[in-house]
């Protein structure tokens, strides 16, 4: 199989789908890669390292597109690239289809086979290739939300952990999993008062187990959603639906009761954001105020950091591409559940139940495509 890798075309995003190791793994089984030239530059991987374990390098992106039997991205092809999508390729990215009906009904028009990475799933309901850019955009969400919070960005002006005789900020993050944990983490390292709320109560009482003393846990409602707004100096959002879009916490009523300068950090974005106010930003240009209160919702927030992401993201989506480009998407994902759920739109037919809600959509189920 020819295996893709193109250069990164959303804004400030320097990760790359492949390193020059993964490479290496899939020219030893005798497929061949094609890498464009500098996609690997922002990482920190030079061509000359991809070509030293056999990797072709191409100028152009057209040249990758045409020529490759499976795509490997990181984010979603964005408008520039609808056009290049080969009809029966394998694109291998994360797609959150349910944020964009426009990438939705592109991609089905590709007649291509889209495989989400947020959607491969393991029997546990853990999400393993959405797991390690959640635990970055988790950490990445307390340490941009405590920036926003100086008054030069924008903010209040709070320092978030405090110092002595003056009380440190108050922290909500909405949402008890993986971008919620390390949010919380990060925001009761440094010293905050925070709280962590979920709608399971068994979760909650794990959380209350194991977090550290300055963080509370508290029922995720409306009504104690309202309660703690007004209290805070920054909320961050970190729910997730499985390929759904997320359903809409704080709503613009909400915003009244805040103080002006509170900051709002949107993790779910990428899934249409759980604040009703939110809009897609870039690290370009990332806040933008409602009603005085200061909004983040970068789409690709772990894309500030692509050392670090890259190498999270390809620990875990190397072994599955492998496995797609070994065997086949069909027999792949026949023989894998966990790849199975990644197949989100086949030939133009949407395979992915949450996907077709989202747009009121027609779909079909994936083993019909097995």
């Amino acid at each position: 199989m020819i295996i893709g890798v193109p250069k990164e075309v959303k804004t400030l995003e320097n990760r790359v789908a492949l390193l020059p190791g993964g490479v290496t793994q899939f020219t030893r089984r005798d497929h061949k890669v094609l890498i464009e030239k500098e996609a690997g530059v922002g990482t920190g991987f030079s061509d000359e390292l991809y070509e030293e374990v056999g990797a072709e390098i191409v100028d152009e992106a057209e040249e990758i597109w045409e020529r490759a039997d499976m795509i490997m991205k990181v984010k979603e092809p964005i408008e520039q690239e609808y056009d290049l999508i080969q009809e029966d390729q394998i694109v291998f990215t994360y797609f959150h289809f349910a944020a964009s009906q426009k990438l939705t009904e592109a991609v089905r028009e590709s007649g291509c086979v889209a495989i989400a990475y947020e959607t491969v799933e393991k029997s546990d309901g853990s999400l393993p290739l959405l797991t390690p850019m959640s635990e970055v955009a988790g950490r990445m969400a307390t340490q941009e939300g405590a920036k926003f919070l100086e008054r030069a960005s924008g903010g209040k002006g709070v320092l978030l952990g405090g110092i002595p005789g003056v009380p440190p900020a108050n922290v909500l993050v909405i949402g008890g999993g993986i971008v919620g944990v390390n949010s919380a983490k990060i925001a009761a390292g440094m010293g905050a008062n925070t709280t962590i709320m979920d709608i399971d109560m068994d979760r909650l009482r794990y959380l209350d187990d194991v977090m550290a003393y300055n963080v509370n846990t508290m029922f995720s409602s409306e009504a104690n959603i309202r309660k703690m707004l007004p209290k805070v100096d920054l909320v961050i959002g970190a729910v997730l639906k499985h390929g759904a879009k997320a359903p809409k916490l704080v709503t613009r009523d909400m915003l009244k009761d805040m103080v002006p300068g509170t900051v709002m950090v949107d993790v779910a974005i990428d899934q249409g954001g759980c604040f009703e106010t939110s809009r897609p930003t870039t690290h370009e240009d990332p806040v933008y105020e409602v009603d005085g209160i200061v909004h983040y919702c970068v789409t690709n927030m772990p894309g500030a950091v692509p050392h670090t992401s890259t190498i999270g993201l390809t620990n875990m989506t190397l072994p599955y591409a492998i496995q797609i480009a070994d065997k086949g998407w069909e027999k792949a994902c026949s023989e894998s559940e966990e790849l199975k759920h990644g197949l989100n739109i086949v030939n133009g037919e949407i395979t992915y139940p949450y996907v077709a809600e989202a747009f009121d959509m027609e779909w079909s189920k994936v083993d019909e495509f097995l």
